[in-house]
């Protein structure tokens, strides 16, 4: 049994040693692997799925995914003729491939984003419910290489919302997608716990007196808090829904850090905030829509080719045509990832730094842009604030104000997220947990309680 972490940023998987949770190495990745996958051609994802199967599986395969399949065997048959590789690869291998050649291939970071969203068609579905299975395969065989033994009972996590305009039924579509890919692989018992609720039995653990601890869960595409009576009187409880109080989430995470100093940090070297020739100011809709990287209309709708004739429309109506080239380069080279990617590094430096220069050069031979700590703060009031409002929100809704404030996720590793969050509750005992452990960690745990 194991507790596995399906993150937006990363994926990490934990089981239970000597009563204590730990982190399994993943031979190819180490304890974290990327949410990341590259493949040649977007069609042969079905295809390689369909290798890993047993016999019997790739028959009841074949009947749900008859066209895709055909059109997965005709790109593999393209790919050998002109010689190219035909795997996929995960992790970093996954950006390293993608960052060679930007313009080939087909790449997603993060598809834990766009599980919920709204609109889908069954084909799209249908599509992420291979990329997950695809991973979560990957992820599965490292395991079971590091373990040396079979694993087919699992808790994932779950944000409290997922990414969605729908509510729950984009929760159910979401858990859909998430249960099909995990049967698909192997899992024959699986079952899912909130991630903040999974961060807080870890920090549970560590407790000798009972508290009222409001769980700050900032992920990669999610926000999630939750208000849970913890400790020595509830910590042997398996059912722990009478000890959570309230809770809530949104679609605020680490994703819109990185797109929000993308936009306002970076963008301006392309022409964001320049002028057209009539004085008025550049329309910011394609900027806006090239780094959205979490939204996959706004993705379609930049690299169409509608909007690639707009692209040459505005540069000829640019008082700085050479800016807004930039853009159109990356749009004709697929750059978006690319440009985030810049942003997001950028972000992580200034964890630790005032400032942080970024490499453009990949847009603009020499071309440079200086990050600052107060740059990136101005860039993310909006999501600090929503931040703001889903724990106060969580507080009204216990009717009661929290012992501790224990804050959990990769996100929360940013001084200025972390200094956000302690001015709202001046006063109260503030507790960073494992910025990436925290939630496996708890998976595991409960894993452990519910399959012994």
């Amino acid at each position: 049994m194991i507790g596995f972490d399906y993150g937006t940023s990363n994926c990490a998987v934990g089981v239970m040693e000597h009563g204590q949770p730990k982190i399994v190495n993943l031979p190819a990745h180490g304890t974290l692997m990327p949410s990341t996958l590259y493949s040649p051609d977007r069609d042969i994802i079905v295809s390689w799925l369909y290798a890993q199967l047993t016999p019997s599986e790739q028959q009841a395969f074949k009947t749900l995914r008859i066209i895709p399949l055909q059109k997965g065997q005709k790109a593999l048959r393209e790919l050998a003729l002109d010689g190219l590789s035909s795997e996929l690869s995960f992790g970093q291998q996954a950006l390293a491939n993608y960052l060679e050649e930007p313009e080939e291939g087909y790449y997603i970071k993060s598809p834990k984003s766009f599980l919920g969203a709204s609109g889908l068609k069954q084909p799209q579905i249908d599509l992420f419910e291979d990329i997950v299975a695809a991973m979560m395969s990957h992820v599965k065989q490292q395991v079971e290489s590091s373990l040396g033994r079979e694993v087919n009972q699992t808790v994932i996590g779950r944000p409290i919302n997922f990414q969605g305009l729908k509510g729950e039924e984009s929760n159910q579509q979401a858990i859909a997608i998430l249960t099909n890919a995990a049967k698909r692989v192997g899992f024959s018992s699986i079952e899912f716990q909130y991630e903040p609720v999974a961060a807080g039995f870890e920090y549970e653990a560590s407790l000798s007196t009972d508290k009222r601890v409001l769980v700050v869960d900032i992920g990669g595409g999610t926000t999630d808090c939750s208000m849970i009576l913890m400790g020595p009187a509830y910590i042997h409880s398996n059912d722990r829904s009478k000890q959570l109080l309230a809770h809530s989430g949104e679609r605020i995470g680490g994703n819109d850090f990185d797109i929000q100093l993308a936009f306002r940090g970076l963008m301006p070297n392309l022409g964001a905030t320049s002028q057209l020739k009539s004085g008025k100011p550049m329309p910011t809709n394609s900027y806006w829509q090239a780094v959205a990287i979490n939204n996959i209309n706004e993705q379609t709708a930049f690299y169409s080719a509608a909007n690639g004739r707009h692209l040459d429309m505005l540069q000829r109506d640019a008082e700085h045509p050479e800016l807004v080239s930039r853009l159109i380069k990356l749009y004709r080279e697929k750059l978006s990832y690319q440009l985030v990617n810049s942003a997001e590094n950028a972000k992580i430096s200034l964890s630790t730094e005032p400032s942080n220069t970024v490499d453009l050069s990949y847009i603009e031979h020499a071309l440079m842009q200086t990050l600052s700590i107060e740059g990136f703060q101005q860039a993310c009031e909006k999501e600090l604030q929503a931040i703001g409002r889903l724990m106060q929100d969580c507080v009204k809704q216990a009717g009661c104000q929290p012992d501790v404030v224990f804050v959990t996720g990769g996100t929360a590793k940013s001084t200025v997220i972390s200094q956000y969050i302690e001015q709202q509750f001046p006063g109260v005992e503030l507790v960073i947990g494992d910025h990436f452990g925290s939630v496996t960690a708890g998976l595991t745990r409960w894993a452990e309680r519910i399959f012994k």
